[in-house]
């Protein structure tokens, strides 16, 4: 959408929501705006894609009313990227999006997972905020909500103190110890580190966990897209996952997986599921949604 005052002050009204990102745009987009007075400022909402989502997969099991008055609900983000990457399999494929049942992995730094049916997400990880999902570089993804009253009664944390470990303490920095980058929990696991070694342990086992589960959202599923820097990039990372979806008919390719051909079908002839390599392009996605809409 067109940024003006109204977008602005929703932008600033939700930096609660997301600490690590908000903040940045908004000192970008009002720098745009002294530099370049009059000319228009486009906002591309990484939620947006996932606004297809059915209430039964979007809602939260709490009071109702929390929902219409505080709007309380499973959001979802990197939309922008799955949007594109779901897109570019069907292409990659040579087929039409529309018919298509595609599970889009982004594994980065942040990671989420998301079930596209038809071209349209109807289930994601992240959820009211970016923390909720898969096991990320600092966030800690799922988790019993009570593990945040426990820390505040025994540990005397603030909300702030609490807020801050889960989303700049945990994840694979938390559990190894070492780092949020997996480059780096990789070398000290092959070095013998048992930690570094648990910490991709656990995070390779819940994205397996979620594509199962979209598996069954989607009744089925044509392919499996992984992106991001992450799912581009590593090819253990991949083969590790892949290596638990035989049920499904997965079939991997090794050799091409530890290509360094960066956009790649990955998965055998005869797997029943492809399974690709796919660079996101969210500059792409942003730059033709600015373009539609300035025109």
């Amino acid at each position: 959408m067109v940024i003006d005052d109204k977008v602005l002050e929703g932008i600033e009204r939700f930096i609660e929501l997301a600490p690590l990102h908000n903040p940045a745009n908004l000192a970008g987009i009002k720098a745009c705006m002294a530099i370049l007075p009059g000319v228009p400022n486009i906002a591309v909402f990484d939620t947006a894609f996932h606004s297809t989502m059915p209430k039964r997969a979007c809602l939260y099991a709490i009071p109702y009313e929390l929902y219409e008055r505080k709007k309380i609900r499973k959001y979802g983000f990197h939309g922008t990227s799955h949007r594109y990457v779901a897109h570019r399999t069907a292409e990659l494929l040579g087929k039409d999006e529309k018919d298509l049942k595609i599970i889009t992995c982004h594994l980065g730094n942040g990671a989420s997972i998301t079930a596209v049916d038809g071209g349209k997400s109807v289930e994601t990880s992240m959820g009211f905020t970016p923390l909720e999902g898969v096991i990320m570089g600092t966030r800690c993804g799922d988790l019993d909500p009570s593990v945040v009253f426990y820390l505040m009664e025994t540990e005397r944390m603030s909300i702030r103190q609490v807020k801050d470990l889960l989303n700049k303490q945990s994840g694979l920095l938390g559990v190894s110890g070492v780092s949020n980058d997996l480059r780096s929990v990789k070398a000290e696991a092959d070095e013998g580190n048992k930690r570094a070694d648990l910490a991709i342990k656990m995070f390779t086992y819940r994205i397996k966990k979620f594509i199962g589960a979209y598996v069954a959202v989607l009744n089925g599923v044509d392919a499996i897209a992984f992106t991001a820097g992450v799912g581009e990039n590593n090819p253990f990372i991949r083969k590790i996952i892949c290596g638990n979806l035989k049920y499904l008919g997965v079939d991997i390719d090794d050799s091409i997986n530890e290509s360094s051909v960066k956009e790649k079908i990955i998965s055998t002839q005869k797997s029943k599921v492809d399974v690709l390599v796919v660079p996101t392009n969210e500059e792409l996605m942003i730059a033709r949604d600015t373009y539609n809409i300035v025109k």
